[in-house]
């Protein structure tokens, strides 16, 4: 019981006063392909709905919870794909709340018949919020009526506003592809104690397409990534099973966790459920993680304009 107050009061506090933050991270990297990289709006020609909510260590209480939904699309006019993401989270149930809006565009670069390579932006709206009603500190305490006093701590900031910019290539071709992608290039300020800067987060991720059937019925598809911010590294193993409508896959990232996924497709939906089983000195309090993905595909008019999709995982 100890622990369980205690852990989540320390990763709290720890908010607050760490010199610099890092991002959310949804282990679906497929399933929400605009947070990966920029650079993969209107990959799918048609326009696109893929919603995420993520539920990290449930058993600290709602310490992380983050949600995501994006939309985009491939527009001829634009010789490109646009795209709108909305990310929230959600940290000590309500304590802590980030929210980002981004707008994202792609330029489409057909190199051949075989091969695309996409350049994406993205443009951001962040806030960060405090809920000040939720804090509370040792000098509030009374010995006998609990929690009554006022605090003469410092108290942060309400709220942070501020715009980031990012940037992504990809290339793909029918069975391979990889990707780069650069976010918070500009640093953006999102401090509420002082300055606390939001470092350059680099991504790198690549895979394949092996097919065990004509068609593509069945396939595997090994994947890597790998992300580097600040001083925290992270990388990521993987491989997917895709036979017919049904999608399994097993992921390792670098220790901290083994990951399964399971998950069901069509031409039109896609539904994935994924769970990170902790193998670090936490897999004794955290109780995993769960994300679930939902992705909405609509179908769209074709023009004899040829466009490539990418052939890559959907989870």
């Amino acid at each position: 019981m100890i622990k369980r107050i205690l852990l989540p009061l320390v990763l709290f506090i720890g908010l607050l006063n760490n010199l610099k933050a890092q991002d959310p991270q949804f282990t679906q990297f497929y399933s929400n392909p605009l947070y990966l990289n920029p650079a993969f709006a209107g990959t799918a020609r048609c326009p696109r709905i893929c919603m995420n909510y993520r539920n990290q260590w449930p058993n600290l209480s709602g310490t992380y919870v983050t949600y995501s939904a994006a939309y985009d699309m491939h527009i001829n006019a634009l010789a490109g794909g646009i795209g709108a993401l909305v990310t929230t989270d959600d940290q000590a149930k309500g304590t802590l709340k980030t929210t980002n809006f981004s707008l994202l565009y792609s330029y489409l670069a057909q190199v051949n018949r075989t091969f695309a390579i996409k350049f994406g932006i993205q443009a951001t709206y962040l806030q960060k919020s405090l809920d000040k009603t939720k804090l509370n500190f040792g000098d509030m305490i009374d010995a006998r009526r609990g929690f009554v006093w006022n605090t003469n701590e410092a108290v942060p900031s309400q709220s942070k506003k501020n715009v980031d910019f990012s940037a992504g290539i990809l290339g793909y071709s029918k069975n391979y592809f990889f990707g780069f992608a650069a976010h918070h290039i500009n640093q953006p300020d999102e401090g509420l104690l002082g300055s606390s800067k939001l470092p350059v987060k680099f991504t790198g991720h690549a895979g394949a397409i092996i097919p065990l059937e004509k068609g593509n019925a069945s396939y595997l598809s090994p994947n890597i990534l790998f992300q580097a911010q600040q001083k925290f590294q992270q990388l990521n193993i993987g491989l997917y099973y895709v036979k017919g409508s049904f999608v399994a896959g097993l992921w390792y990232r670098n220790a901290d966790a083994v990951i399964a996924l399971v998950g069901v497709q069509n031409a039109n939906f896609k539904f994935g459920y994924s769970y990170d089983v902790t193998v670090s000195k936490l897999s004794g309090n955290t109780a995993g993680s769960h994300e679930i993905s939902l992705q909405i595909q609509f179908e769209c008019k074709t023009k004899r304009i040829k466009y490539r999709t990418i052939s890559c995982p959907s989870f």
